[in-house]
């Protein structure tokens, strides 16, 4: 057979065409604050702070010299058995105590995928230990991204995402993202015997940005108790403020009490790769109680490492009152990005709920070309769902420099 003649190009990007990326690669160099830099030295506001996870900005070398003496102490240790480091025991007290649910347990994993495939299996693992082993079908919505491994990909809304890839997945159902009705009727359908639980972003990032419908979080979250489902609410993007307006998670903020709720990009604001499922009581106890395994984890689950950033990124959200800050980048948001509206380019602006807004352009496969002409305008963005520029921002980006970014975005689109 002979080889084809490919690209002089070694590395494979995620979610890019590879045949176009290999050309001309975005190369970033380093970052500060609201700012990221590419290789030429040119500054770039980073409107999506890295990927929906840079909170506390960027070239934080607290940090960086938090984990270097870890590292230097101990790198990991196995978290299996009865084996852990102090430093993650030290993160897992400190998580408990901001859950949305008293006296959660958390399990680490590497991140955000790892948390939504633990949920997953721990969902189905839970109903076998209470005796109902019918309940394996797991449930999510259309536009809903949970994550690239097995689960995550038979649960994702995104057609696109599980194109080409037959079944991953038995016992996996999608519902209508924004129709409450729309999980009861499935509930009627197959019957709540067979349910699992309901996979649930508070607001749908990577499809789009799309905000709750008024009363829809509070809607499923009561379907779910009235029929034995539990409700998993995946907090990766959403998660250590940025949907918190002023708490730590939106499951808070909208008093979800979830039975599971999935974590990770803000844990440690990307500077290490780290992921959190939090369980509620409930669910842990057929596990806490004695004489029963979970027969599954992660090698660098609870990473010493991981745990002694996440540590320190947690020390700088609370010293600098960052989840007020990203109150106040939701006002911000609001304030700037709606008028982009009157942009004839502009099909809907969808702001106000969180630190995050969505510029759905008219024109939706337009927006990849969008997002090169932003650059030109001296700002990284990122296209997401059909057609939308993601605007995520660190919380330590500046009234002004939102108002900049916006401005810079009209220019753009001109």
């Amino acid at each position: 057979m002979t080889s084809p003649q490919l690209p002089d190009y070694p590395l494979w990007h995620g979610f890019a065409d590879m045949g176009a990326v290999s050309a001309s690669p975005f190369v970033v160099a380093r970052g500060e604050g609201a700012y990221v830099f590419d290789a030429e030295g040119t500054r770039y506001l980073d409107s999506t702070a890295g990927l929906w996870f840079t909170n506390v900005g960027h070239g934080r070398t607290e940090i960086a010299d938090a984990v270097a003496r870890q590292l230097s102490t101990l790198a990991h240790c196995s978290g299996f058995g009865d084996l852990t480091s102090d430093v993650t025991l030290a993160l897992a007290e400190r998580l408990t105590a901001i859950a949305p649910v008293p006296g959660s347990k958390i399990f680490f994993t590497s991140g955000g995928s790892d948390s939504i495939d633990s949920a997953a299996k721990l969902a189905r693992r839970y109903w076998h230990e209470m005796g109902r082993p019918d309940k394996k079908i797991i449930v999510g919505r259309t536009k809903a991204y949970h994550g690239m491994h097995v689960a995550g990909t038979a649960l994702s809304g995104l057609p696109p995402n599980r194109e080409g890839y037959g079944e991953l997945m038995a016992d996996a159902a999608t519902v209508d993202w924004d129709d409450a009705k729309s999980l009861l009727g499935l509930i009627e359908r197959v019957g709540a015997d067979n349910i699992a639980a309901f996979f649930c972003e508070p607001i749908i990032g990577a499809g789009g940005i799309y905000l709750p419908p008024e009363g829809y979080l509070a809607e499923v979250r009561q379907i779910c108790r009235d029929n034995d489902v539990l409700f998993v609410a995946d907090e990766v993007v959403t998660g250590f403020g940025r949907i918190g307006g002023g708490e730590w998670f939106a499951s808070t903020r909208f008093d979800l009490q979830p039975d599971m709720m999935t974590t990770a990009k803000g844990l440690t604001s990307g500077y290490v790769p780290m992921g959190a499922l939090f369980v509620a009581p409930t669910v842990a106890e057929p596990f806490f109680s004695g004489g029963v395994w979970w027969r599954h984890g992660y090698t660098y689950g609870g990473h010493a490492g991981a745990a002694a950033a996440a540590m320190a990124n947690l020390d700088i959200v609370e010293r600098e009152n960052l989840l007020d800050e990203a109150a106040r980048v939701e006002r911000d948001l609001a304030t700037y990005f709606s008028p982009l509206i009157e942009h004839p380019a502009v099909h809907e602006i969808r702001t106000g709920l969180g630190a995050v807004t969505a510029v759905q352009l008219a024109d939706a496969p337009a927006a990849m070309a969008a997002v090169g002409a932003l650059r030109k305008q001296g700002v990284s963005g990122r296209a997401a769902g059909a057609g939308a520029l993601q605007i995520s921002p660190s919380f330590v980006m500046t009234t002004e420099q939102i108002e900049e970014m916006a401005a810079a975005i009209g220019r753009a689109l001109d």
